[in-house]
């Protein structure tokens, strides 16, 4: 009977190979290292790099690179990453690592981080210069983009926290809405407000004990938990991520959103003509943005949930011309005043709502007495209902899911973006900006690559 040969001597023998005829021609690093020029790194990291003094450093090249696999491949453990790379030719090829070299320690990696890069630009930058190069490529038009967030798990046990009582942050628009508020009373003719006593509101959040950068959030239908969020951007052409920006888990969405827009326009020029957004950016003030940057704006609907028993706000008709609300039984709702939030406040005659047959319907105030409110800028949002009810806002919603939502589940899937590899807002940002350069990185590569 012959004897199965079970090759266990093979692995001692010495064989003369190439490197290169072992990574397969179509390997991703292959068509990454071909299409992306990293050049700009050394250029980027030259300021933070001595000269002449102590020992010599890594190449920054390299240590990107090797920062660069880990998000390419979803290993989350720098340990991991070394080991990894220690026994993957095709991550040594990339590297431009011999078979025999040794591989940088992985504590190379985190010193880099806490000492070199810390408190730096650094990683905003890089995300930038390859989304400068897929401009390059044409693969960033610029004019319709498309903005979600989406929650990073926090390396913090939710039941370890203290409560804390802080400011609440002055809104940006404050001022601008002030001015709004004075222009309509005017118009109404009512008097200016009286300059009220600046009184700082404070609100109680949790904050954790283990990362007390991350915030507390709890939302409807999601599991509660300590979390960032990755506000993300992506360009209608080919889906490219032109923005990325981390907040804490209890920052609402539409609070960045105007400010990473103009920064995008600013930054790469975008000549943004429409804009795609969820429910949480149907806001007063974003509205208005939107329309004073002349921007098709489509945001999905917003349900609210009326008091049981009685109408909904839009069973009243606003007569903008009449500036008066029209009730389900034909009687006006005269303008009465605008309070300090930007609300004008139209009231019911009681007299003829005392004999009203739908006064059960429309309100339970002991004065008979129905309230309707409506924003100073609520044309703005009506605007953006309109246009989410046409035929272009239909159809350009409907590539939300197939452009922002899809870019979030490749993050989370392929590159391990569901959890916080480190603590910190700085380190969070960090994973994100990466991931995201890494996720344009593979666009760029394999587009270009098939068209030859």
């Amino acid at each position: 009977m012959r004897l199965f040969h079970t090759r266990s001597n093979t692995q001692n023998e010495v064989e003369f190979v190439c490197l290169e005829d072992l990574v397969p021609q179509d390997h991703l690093l292959r068509k990454i290292d071909k299409y992306i020029d990293f050049s700009f790194i050394i250029d980027k990291v030259r300021p933070y790099y001595s000269r002449d003094n102590g020992r010599p450093s890594l190449d920054p090249l390299v240590l990107f690179k090797m920062m660069f696999i880990g998000y390419f491949y979803g290993i989350r453990s720098e340990r991991q990453l070394e080991k990894e790379i220690q026994m993957n030719l095709a991550y040594r090829w990339f590297l431009g690592l011999k078979i025999s070299d040794p591989v940088p320690h992985h504590s190379t990696i985190s010193w880099n981080r806490r000492t070199r890069f810390k408190d730096t630009n650094i990683f905003q930058e890089i995300f930038d210069e390859i989304v400068l190069q897929a401009i390059n490529h044409r693969m960033v038009g610029g004019r319709v983009l498309f903005t979600d967030s989406t929650h990073l798990k926090a390396n913090a046990n939710k039941h370890k926290f203290t409560k804390e009582e802080i400011k609440v942050e002055v809104r940006d628009y404050v001022e601008e809405l002030n001015q709004a508020i004075e222009e309509d009373r005017k118009q109404h003719g009512k008097k200016p407000l009286k300059v009220r006593e600046e009184v700082k509101d404070t609100k109680t959040i949790r904050k954790s004990k283990t990362d007390p950068e991350s915030g507390f959030m709890s939302r409807d239908n999601k599991q509660e938990m300590f979390c960032y969020l990755d506000h993300r951007t992506t360009d209608m052409k080919f889906n490219i991520i032109t923005d990325a920006y981390v907040t804490p888990g209890n920052v609402h969405d539409s609070v960045p959103y105007l400010e990473r827009l103009d920064r995008q326009m600013e930054r790469f020029d975008f000549k943004v003509e429409a804009v795609a957004l969820d429910s949480g950016y149907l806001t007063n003030p974003i509205c208005k943005g939107l329309s004073d940057r002349d921007i098709f704006g489509v945001i999905a609907h917003r349900r609210y949930q009326p008091t049981k028993g009685l109408f909904p706000k839009w069973k009243f008709k606003y007569d903008r011309e009449q500036d008066h609300y029209l009730c389900p039984n034909g009687q006006r709702l005269a303008y009465s005043t605008t309070s300090r939030d930007g609300y004008r406040e139209y009231k019911s005659d009681p007299k003829q709502c005392v004999t009203c047959p739908l006064l059960k319907e429309c309100t339970r105030s002991k004065n008979h007495q129905k309230v309707v409110t409506r924003h100073v800028w609520e044309d703005h949002k009506e605007n953006v209902r309109e246009n989410r009810l046409s035929s272009s806002g239909k159809m350009l919603y409907k590539y939300r899911k197939e452009k922002v939502e899809r870019s979030f589940a490749d993050s989370k899937e392929l590159h391990g973006l569901r959890y916080c590899r480190l603590r910190g807002l700085h380190n969070a940002s960090e994973q994100v900006l990466l991931t995201a350069a890494c996720q344009n990185m593979k666009k760029i590569a394999i587009h270009l690559s098939r068209l030859g």
